[in-house]
């Protein structure tokens, strides 16, 4: 019998993780990965924050929660395996004062129910034999919660997938899919066509669009958010030990302004959340009319817009004005000033919206007979690649399609 003919689109950490765990179950597979740009994560991995998340802020029970843990027990010893560094530096979720106290409470019951190992309530007094210049009214620590380079990680599962017999067709960028008698037929824009029995979508930034193009449907759409970053000048990453957070607010996704040790030993301050202009705009300059315009025809992001106008002026405000910036990071480590600080790099989210206006938290992986779209993977999908890598294997050879 002839080896399945499967291909996967996106060589970001998620669709290199469904190639390596596709060439572990089905080994002689004749497996295809395939991605516009010129090297392997360029986009949302190239850009991410570094941290595995321990599964802290997840509602028990969702895909995220389940998978978050997963992640973190398959990448530990995948990194140890690889010698890729992966450090437990900890994360302590601080609040401000007695108000953010309830959803504090509310962040410990799920990380509870969630298995989170080593969970602690701090009081002030503890809170800064942790982070000696963190303040806040009491605090969340998890000090299983590490860092690693996930750009590191995704080259490991490059490697594993060439190792398997697999091909890595980077320059290949996506203008139709078709499916019909029983493949899915995969066109470049140059016209160069390639035929499989299967198909995984894992297009990030552009997995709506792709959606569209294999017949199902675009919702929910993907609005791209910039995320700006600083950092701590080397003579201050003293200020902070290992990871600062906010208690997020429940009504976004976006975790808010917090303080990131980086592997390399640098610290970074963000992100914000603003609108980008471009789906790859990683720059405040970068525009695409087309883009916007795309945006702006989202039924849900128009929704979202009357809705929270007001948070997306001061997340813009923010991005204007540096100090506007730091002062929100300076309500939880107040001992550093503008002045510390330096331009740091951007990333851009591909958040997902429904038709009504509301922002999709949630993995949303769906199949269709031989097509798997990962159609929404946000944080902490680096943290759980490998569980997901494992979850939509198994959704691709199931005998039941998912809807």
């Amino acid at each position: 019998m002839a080896a399945s003919r499967t291909g996967v689109i996106g060589a970001g950490i998620l669709g290199l993780s469904v190639a390596r765990r596709l060439a572990e179950v089905e080994p002689g597979v004749e497996l295809t990965v395939l991605d516009k740009e010129s090297h392997i994560g360029v986009h949302q991995t190239g850009h991410n924050s570094g941290v595995v998340h321990a599964g802290v802020y997840y509602p028990p029970g969702s895909l995220k929660a389940k998978l978050c843990r997963r992640g973190v027990e398959l990448l530990k010893p995948y990194c140890e395996q690889r010698g890729i560094t992966y450090d437990e530096c900890g994360k302590l979720i601080v609040a401000r004062d007695a108000d953010e106290l309830g959803r504090l409470d509310e962040i410990e019951r799920r990380a509870t129910a969630n298995g989170v190992p080593g969970l602690r309530r701090l009081a002030p007094p503890e809170m800064v034999e942790v982070e000696p210049y963190a303040r806040g009214v009491a605090a969340l620590h998890s000090p299983t919660t590490a860092i690693v380079d996930f750009s590191a990680v995704a080259g490991a599962y490059a490697d594993d997938v060439r190792a398997a017999g697999g091909t890595i067709r980077l320059g290949y960028e996506v203008a139709a899919i078709e499916r019909r008698n029983g493949e899915v037929r995969v066109r470049s824009g140059t016209g160069d066509e390639l035929a499989f029995d299967r198909l995984v979508v894992c297009g990030g930034l552009y997995s709506d669009r792709l959606a569209q193009m294999a017949g199902e449907g675009r919702e929910p759409w993907i609005v791209p958010f910039r995320g700006e970053y600083y950092k701590l000048v080397p003579e201050r990453r003293g200020l902070v030990r290992g990871l600062i957070y906010p208690v997020p607010d429940p009504a976004y996704p976006f975790l808010g302004v917090h303080f990131t040790r980086r592997v390399d030993g640098g610290v970074e301050i963000g992100p914000n959340a603003v609108l980008a202009f471009k789906r790859e705009g990683y720059r405040r300059r970068d525009f695409s009319a087309a883009d916007l315009l795309d945006v702006l025809r989202s039924q849900g992001f128009r929704r979202l817009a009357r809705k929270h106008w007001r948070m997306g002026a001061r997340e813009m405000w923010g991005s204007l004005s540096k100090r506007a910036f730091i002062a929100r990071a300076r309500d939880f480590v107040p001992a550093f000033t503008v002045a510390d600080v330096e331009p740091a790099h951007a990333g851009v989210r591909a958040q997902a919206l429904d038709p009504d206006g509301s922002l999709v938290d949630d993995f949303r992986i769906t199949r269709v007979g031989g097509l798997v779209l990962v159609r929404n993977a946000p944080s902490p999908a680096a943290t759980s690649s490998l569980a997901i890598g494992e979850y939509v294997v198994d959704q691709l050879r199931s005998r039941v399609a998912a809807g």
